[in-house]
């Protein structure tokens, strides 16, 4: 509260603005010489619900303010959490956004983006001056939803929403005097939770006759090869199994893995290939399951936490996913 005393400053103002977390949208329009334009915007908010309305607002120094101010219709959309390379695109300007973008039949000219979490068809009621930005007010016409995500922005930065636990049914924390293990430890945790997905797969690898290493080393190179041996070995260090060259071996002989004749290394053979899919299908049964259980905001904010500890404890492990030109 001391700071509403200090004189008002535009920079801090922003950064207070900025604790309130918001949608991330893209608004998009069609010009009347058929050029297609579309912004992301935060400022997007409901007006009414009888007659339904909605408004948003763009900047006076837009470019693409002399569109939106002429066009009868524009088309806001909510972004899933998969769609912040989508986000990052309409934010700048001086490129063909709607490049290589498939599109939906719209009940008017504007654009119509796929794979969000909602979408709004508007026509324009009307507009006003808000400061520096100038604010339209639509009628909604045609809308719909999905249950993906929505994307958040807070503090400068991309958030993922996910509803707050609340109570839930545990095993009962340990009551010893000054017990250290407890079933908030993240080791347990993680453990925990690895043991009992890989716990779903031990059927469909009992029945492929594949051990844990040789899952490690089949789904290793489901995702990237052909790999050398000491490659391999280097993927898999990290989880505490010995590849050894009689591990490898093994696998040729089994007719698992192929050995390639121009020295490139080792890759799958039909029939390690057909053994994986086989494992990786379990996989994604588990966790289709998983996620209904869970729910898609839980689920998706439980990868995004993943991969944030994942990058926060990584100790230079070699990239599976990263592209050659990286």
């Amino acid at each position: 509260m001391d700071k509403a005393a200090q004189p008002f400053d535009p920079k801090d103002f922003r950064q207070a603005l900025g604790m309130f977390a918001t949608g991330v949208t893209i608004v998009t329009a069609q010009a009347e010489d058929g050029t297609l334009v579309g912004v992301t915007a935060n400022s997007f908010n409901s007006v009414s619900l009888d007659p339904p309305m909605v408004l948003w607002s763009l900047a006076k120094k837009a470019r693409s303010l002399p569109v939106f101010s002429s066009t009868t219709h524009w088309n806001v959309h909510i972004l899933s959490n998969e769609q912040e390379e989508l986000s990052n695109r309409f934010a700048k300007a001086g490129e063909d956004k709607f490049a290589g973008l498939d599109l939906d039949v719209s009940s008017n000219t504007a654009p119509l983006l796929q794979g969000c979490s909602a979408r709004f068809q508007c026509r324009t009621a009307f507009q006003y001056e808000g400061g520096d930005h100038t604010i339209f007010v639509g009628e909604v016409t045609h809308y719909d939803s999905s249950n993906r995500p929505p994307l958040l922005y807070v503090t400068g930065g991309y958030a993922l929403a996910a509803r707050k636990a609340g109570p839930v049914a545990t095993e009962p924390t340990s009551n010893i005097e000054g017990a250290s293990y407890s079933e908030n430890l993240l080791g347990y945790l993680f453990g925990r939770a690895h043991f009992q997905f890989v716990h779903g797969l031990r059927g469909t690898l009992a029945q492929r006759q594949l051990s844990d290493t040789d899952f490690f080393i089949l789904s290793l190179l489901s995702v990237k090869q052909p790999l050398k041996p000491e490659e391999i070995v280097a993927h898999i260090a990290y989880t505490g199994v010995d590849i050894s060259s009689n591990t490898l071996q093994s696998l040729v002989k089994r007719g698992l893995l192929e050995v390639l004749s121009n020295g490139a290394g080792l890759r799958l053979s039909a029939k390690g290939s057909d053994a994986i899919l086989h494992v990786l299908a379990a996989a994604k049964s588990f966790e289709a399951d998983l996620v209904s259980r869970m729910g898609e905001l839980e689920s998706a904010a439980l990868r995004n936490l993943l991969k944030q500890a994942i990058s926060a404890t990584d100790p230079g492990l070699p990239k599976l996913w990263q592209s050659a030109t990286a």
